[in-house]
């Protein structure tokens, strides 16, 4: 497949060399120059502007930060592309936007598909990502080999935009039960017990979660580089409560989470990693769970 790759940063490069590796022709643009050059040494050919990979491209895939960046540079690559093309955004995106975007690919006979993905920066390196398809079933058949090798865990959920209902669903939990687990380690150890006992217990006992397991172990570790930062974070999670608004559904806990995000983004933590935040947790609890691993 002739394939274009927008935005090759920390999950769309590895996403995109993943699609080289399988033998496809990769053209890769970013504003960042930077960012295509592993990509280009690799073999793929770094676009000057949208216009040449849009139009040079059958399918193009778009990585990028939020609606606002994928809104504009969708609306930019459309103007490129013709009838038979496909655009899929993998970006995190909101339904509505999807649907917009989604509208005005119909009406140059493009096909379109959202893609969101789940897995961190680890899974796109490895293939390995979840990957939740909105959109036209026999467009995702068409596409199911291409997504094979950025991810193992695909799903067609349903139509345009049922990609990224399920990813914030996914995105609004994994972030409020981190916010929990560094409590909860904080809260352990400063009532004295091994941070390093309770997150063994917990493994192995009903609180257990992925996100307890690997992100208490970076925790304790003090491998908090900011692979997801708290930025992101907020931005995911606010999506999540402005779908919940618009589809009248009133949650409680999440907007509580939410809230802690967005102070710990307001002190100094926006371009940290997300698990970083324990740092606050124990400052002001006076204890010390990061570095403290023994196992």
């Amino acid at each position: 497949m002739k394939v274009g790759f927008i935005g090759t940063g920390n999950m769309g490069g590895p996403m995109a060399a993943n699609i080289l590796a399988a033998g496809n022709e990769v053209r890769v643009y970013d504003t960042n120059t930077s960012a295509t050059e592993t990509l280009e040494e690799a073999g793929a050919v770094r676009c000057e502007d949208l216009l040449s990979l849009a139009s040079n491209s059958e399918i193009v895939i778009l990585s990028l930060p939020g609606p606002p960046e994928v809104d504009a540079v969708a609306s930019e690559a459309l103007e490129s592309m013709s009838a038979g093309q496909t655009l899929v955004d993998m970006s995190t995106n909101s339904p509505a936007v999807v649907k917009r975007i989604a509208m005005r690919a119909q009406t140059k006979g493009v096909g379109f598909l959202d893609a969101p993905v789940s897995g961190g920066v680890r899974g796109a390196r490895q293939g390995t990502l979840a990957i939740m398809v909105g959109g036209d079933k026999s467009l995702y058949d068409s596409l199911e080999p291409l997504f094979g090798v950025m991810g193992a865990n695909l799903f067609h959920v349903g139509e345009v935009g049922a990609g990224n209902v399920a990813k914030l669903v996914n995105n609004m939990l994994a972030f409020s039960v981190m916010m929990s687990n560094a409590e909860a380690l904080v809260l352990g150890a400063k009532a004295g017990v091994d941070p390093n006992v309770l997150w063994n217990i917990v493994r192995t006992s009903s609180g257990n979660s992925m996100t307890w397991e690997g992100g208490g172990r970076a925790i304790l570790r003090d491998r908090l580089a900011p692979m997801f930062t708290v930025d992101l974070a907020c931005k995911d999670i606010g999506l999540a409560t402005d779908l919940a608004r618009e589809v009248g559904v009133d949650l409680t806990m999440i907007p509580t989470a939410e809230r802690l995000l967005k102070d710990f983004q307001a002190s100094g933590f926006a371009k940290e990693d997300v698990l970083a935040t324990v740092k606050a947790l124990e400052e002001a609890a006076g204890v010390t769970v990061r570095g403290t691993w023994d196992q």
